[in-house]
């Protein structure tokens, strides 16, 4: 039986962009034997807008000026279990009942939990993480307090909150020198920056707080950028392991979405096959401990001695042509169709798993 499916996209975050670029590939990839799919993008105000598939975005070859078009209905969300979900404002009609949603807003209010509770309220399966483990792997500060407690290896880290200040000589004795400073809840390179002296730490710093009010201050390791996908609830399974060499000095975001051909993607990770294991096992016990469930990419630096330090989770990874996770799952067997097929199965099993425990207190 042919499920109701929405594609969300667009949001209010820095990668606004990045999520109308995955929305399109999972649009043209995704399986209509299965599925019937209403398209609803999330405009820079936040409005709710539905809209057609023949005209749903502007400049869509173009990832530096993809934009929504100008054709989307305004919504409006009902809460319930009952009845309609979604209504045009302007004329009253209803949008199709929508039995999961996929979201593909990346950044706050899509990836960071946010959209998730909403879902909740709205009593609509959605695919990936729910709101605790979307909330904990958004926040980089939490991820590695959690990680580390579960004694999974992470880069020494040093946090900043709006207010607070520590100056270049304490930073840079305590983590050594290049570090990096990040924006605590961004995703994709934002407002990440390298620092190798007093002037670029200032500016650093000024950057980070542009898009934050928490800053990770972490300690520059030297390793290879390895990384593998995560897929299922109870029993998750992990990808082969694959491999980021960027040409720039970091993979930032210009080199993710912009200049693909700054960076080279290895698929599989050249690595000796128990240290590929090892990486593979490090991703699941990660998984577990942050409570993710559907899907995440792990991130890693594995250094020429062996150590296997984790960079972060992403519970919402790209869904774009250039992406990891899609290519990590095809490179081990799983097509793109296929993989959206299971994401969508996975999050429908977890919500009747939802909707069995009880509400009510018997007494």
């Amino acid at each position: 039986m042919k499920k109701s499916v929405a594609i969300v996209f667009g949001g209010q975050s820095s990668e606004h962009e990045v999520s109308l670029q995955s929305a399109r590939n999972v649009v043209n990839a995704i399986d209509r034997n299965h599925c019937y799919l209403t398209l609803i993008g999330i405009d820079k105000q936040g409005h709710w807008l539905r809209f057609d598939e023949r005209d749903y975005l502007q400049n869509a070859d173009d990832p530096a000026h993809i934009k929504l078009s100008e054709s989307g209905r305004l919504l409006s969300l009902i809460p319930g279990t009952k009845g309609p979900q979604f209504v045009e404002v302007d004329t009253g009609l209803e949008a199709p009942r929508i039995d999961v949603v996929f979201p593909l807003i990346h950044g706050s209010s899509g990836e960071d939990g946010s959209l998730q509770g909403l879902l909740r309220l709205l009593d609509i399966p959605c695919v990936g993480p729910d709101v605790l483990g979307s909330a904990v792997c958004m926040d980089k500060d939490v991820t590695k307090r959690l990680l580390r407690d579960a004694g999974i290896a992470v880069a020494p880290f040093a946090v900043l909150h709006r207010g607070e200040s520590v100056d270049f000589v304490s930073v840079s004795a305590q983590l050594g020198l290049p570090l990096f400073v990040k924006p605590a809840s961004q995703g994709s390179s934002v407002g990440v920056s390298k620092v190798t002296d007093e002037a670029s730490y200032a500016a650093a710093l000024k950057l980070a707080f542009d898009y934050d009010n928490k800053v990770l201050l972490e300690q520059g390791i030297v390793g290879r950028e390895v990384e593998c996908a995560v897929l299922g609830n109870h029993e998750p399974q992990v990808s082969v392991c694959g491999e980021v060499v960027a040409n720039d000095e970091f993979y930032a975001y210009d080199t993710k979405y912009l200049n693909d051909g700054q960076a080279r993607i290895a698929i599989p990770a050249e690595l000796p096959p128990d240290l590929a294991d090892e990486v593979r096992e490090v991703a699941l016990r990660a998984y577990r401990v942050l409570g993710c469930a559907g899907l995440s990419r792990v991130d890693f630096f594995v250094t020429e001695a062996r150590e296997i330090i984790i960079n972060e989770v992403n519970t919402l990874p790209g869904f774009t042509s250039i992406s990891m996770y899609p290519k990590l799952w095809q490179a081990s067997g799983l097509s793109y169709p296929q993989l959206i097929d299971r994401l969508i199965v996975l999050a429908l099993e977890r919500a009747e798993e939802m909707r069995g425990l009880k509400t009510e207190v018997v007494l």
